[in-house]
């Protein structure tokens, strides 16, 4: 069963890099939306919620939080009858019932490649006393126990994200009363690893190509390569990298530029659209024909001919190769804002809990790296092969150059052996802005 997430996740996820702006950054809109479907669970499994008015080669970790007054006056407004859990469905971009059952799906069946917990934690002596129906509304996977103190919080988020993410991203106080959690994570070596070429491949108008010394190329197989033409940012280019494991499943990164003119907002938005074809390698709308191009260069490309042996039935051959610098970040997001959902999702939440909550604190802390070989693994393979000649034709290629900055996305591949797909099929679960280009390492 293939979960029907991408749509609403597309939407959460524009509004979320949109109150991050345009600097480097990466981010989980998955690990954020897990928590307001949490929420949603729990107020949906309870037919009268009462709230109280005046009440990060990736890897995130999330917090929703009753705490202080700070944020009154935000939550009140998500609590009024005709607004509360209408404005939380709003935020989810589905009703609580679909985006309960969308959260149990996820986390009651994880990804092997993309770790997931969740946690919902009281503070001992305020537990409700009638804890079986909340509880129950919840995904199995999901703990449920005492508020730890800052060294338990801590660990939680070493112990989730392979110690990708140290600290949790709020610092508990007297006033918390419940605290919800999230954390992804992920590792992955390409199934192909990339071929190191001279930065100056990223084109004579970037200027990363001035200042790094090296960069990656797309070896010759297996990954992807486009250009694609897009209503809202024009022309872009893409490339795909892919991680499989075993059993079928697998992550696929896609990395998306545009002009430079066109604004980071309409560039991660193309790229949450491509994503959504990406998991199962299908080849974008919209993309062009290298033979219906003009060679030479551009700010994203450079097209030239040459005479080849080929075996394109008419004689035409299209090749892709992509140049990409190394890059990392680590950040941190205030989730405070309305528009992400956590005013409506905390009031839910107190009422399905019976809690006397005054406010809310909301922050997320993600980090990622894209490297020559994924992240931790090296190897080094050779094969030859003998064929006859094919005849002769032309063949056109197209060196993608992602020497300005792009958008990130990375999606969950989940195909079985049986040929079915899973839940985390085609899920986006982190995203990324890059301004910001590290330089390979010699190592």
């Amino acid at each position: 069963m293939t979960t029907d997430l991408h749509g609403p996740l597309a939407a959460y996820a524009e509004r979320l890099h949109a109150t991050i702006g345009d600097r480097h950054h990466v981010a989980s809109p998955l690990g954020a939306w897990l928590l307001l479907a949490l929420s949603a669970a729990a107020a949906d499994a309870d037919p009268v919620t009462r709230p109280k008015t005046g009440t990060d080669p990736t890897e995130a970790t999330d917090l929703a939080a009753a705490t202080g007054p700070k944020t009154a006056n935000d939550l009140a407004a998500a609590t009024g009858p005709e607004t509360g859990t209408g404005r939380l469905a709003d935020a989810l971009g589905t009703d609580l019932a679909r985006a309960a059952e969308v959260a149990r799906t996820l986390l009651d069946a994880p990804h092997p490649l993309v770790a997931s917990a969740t946690a919902l934690w009281l503070r001992p002596g305020r537990r409700t006393d009638e804890p079986a129906r909340w509880r129950a509304a919840l995904p199995t996977a999901t703990e449920v126990g005492a508020l730890p103190d800052q060294a338990g919080l801590d660990a939680w988020a070493r112990e989730h994200t392979d110690g990708l993410i140290e600290t949790f991203p709020l610092k508990v106080h007297p006033d918390v009363v419940f605290a919800l959690a999230s954390a992804l994570a992920t590792r992955i070596s390409w199934a192909q690893p990339f071929e190191v070429t001279d930065a100056r491949a990223l084109g004579p108008a970037s200027v990363w190509a001035r200042d790094l010394r090296r960069a990656l190329r797309s070896p010759d197989h297996g990954h992807q390569g486009a250009i694609v033409t897009t209503v809202r940012a024009g022309d872009v280019i893409v490339h795909a990298a892919r991680a499989q494991a075993t059993d079928g499943a697998g992550l696929v990164v896609l990395s998306v530029a545009a002009a430079p003119h066109v604004p980071p907002a309409d560039v991660l938005a193309v790229a949450y659209d491509l994503s959504a074809g990406a998991a199962d390698g299908a080849q974008p709308a919209g993309r062009c024909s290298l033979f219906d191009l003009p060679l030479g260069d551009t700010a994203l490309w450079t097209l030239r001919e040459e005479r080849v042996r080929t075996r394109a039935r008419d004689g035409r051959e299209e090749r892709h190769s992509a140049v990409l610098p190394c890059w990392s970040a680590r950040s941190e997001h205030d989730l405070t804002s309305e528009s992400l959902g956590f005013p409506a999702a905390t009031a839910a939440l107190a009422g399905a809990l019976d809690q006397p909550v005054q406010g809310f604190e909301a922050r997320q802390v993600a980090m990622a790296r894209y490297g020559r070989y994924g992240f931790e693994a090296a190897a080094v393979t050779g094969m030859f092969g003998t064929v006859s000649l094919p005849p002769e034709g032309v063949a056109r290629t197209a060196e993608l150059r992602f020497g300005h900055p792009y958008a990130v996305v990375a999606v969950a591949t989940d195909t079985r052996a049986d040929g079915v797909t899973g839940p985390w099929h085609g899920v986006p679960a982190f995203s990324a802005w890059v301004t910001e280009p590290d330089d390979l390492p010699d190592a």
